[in-house]
C-alpha cells in the first residue's frame, strides 16, 4: 500500500515540486501569480494616481441610508483611464472645480470592494492641485489655482 506524499531522505525535491504544484489550486495564490488584479486595477497595482477631474457628481447611497455622496468622475494622466473617486468631508466638493488635478487612492473597502453605502465607488480623493483636500477643509492652506 503506497503513501500519498514522499518520505526519506532524498524526498524534499519532490515534496517541494508537489506543493508548487497544489499550490495553483488555491484562489488567491493563483489571482496573484497571473497579476489578474493588477491587468483589471485602474491604477495598475500602484498606490496613489494623478488625475484631471472632468466632472462633479452625485451619487445617491444604497439602502437603507439615503443621501447624495459627493463625487467627482477623474481621467488617470498615466493611462486615460476614467474612474469615480469619493470627496470626503463636509463641504469637500466646493474645492473641487472641473481641470483640477487631483491624486486619487483606493478607498479601503474590502477586497478592492467599494466601501460603505458608496455603489461602485473604489477610490477617494486626498490632494488638490498638490495641496491635501484635509488641510484644505480645515483652514490650514488655501487651494491653490492652476
Amino acid at each position: 500500500m503506497g503513501k500519498k506524499s514522499p518520505k526519506g531522505l532524498f524526498a524534499a525535491r519532490k515534496l517541494i515540486a508537489k506543493r508548487k504544484k497544489f499550490r495553483w489550486s488555491q484562489r488567491e495564490y493563483k489571482r496573484r501569480m497571473l497579476r489578474l488584479d493588477e491587468k483589471v486595477d485602474p491604477l495598475e497595482g500602484a498606490p496613489m494616481a494623478r488625475g484631471i477631474v472632468l466632472e462633479r457628481i452625485g451619487i445617491e447611497s444604497r439602502q437603507p441610508n439615503s443621501a447624495m455622496r459627493k463625487c467627482v468622475r477623474v481621467q488617470l494622466i498615466k493611462n486615460g483611464k476614467q474612474v469615480t473617486a469619493f470627496a470626503p468631508g463636509d463641504g469637500a466638493l466646493l474645492y473641487i472645480n472641473e481641470h483640477d488635478e487631483v491624486i486619487i487612492t483606493r478607498i479601503g473597502g474590502p477586497q478592492g470592494k467599494s466601501l460603505g453605502d458608496l455603489p461602485g465607488v473604489k477610490f477617494q480623493v486626498i490632494k488638490v492641485n498638490g495641496v491635501s483636500l484635509k488641510a484644505i477643509l480645515m483652514g490650514k492652506k488655501a487651494k491653490p489655482t492652476r
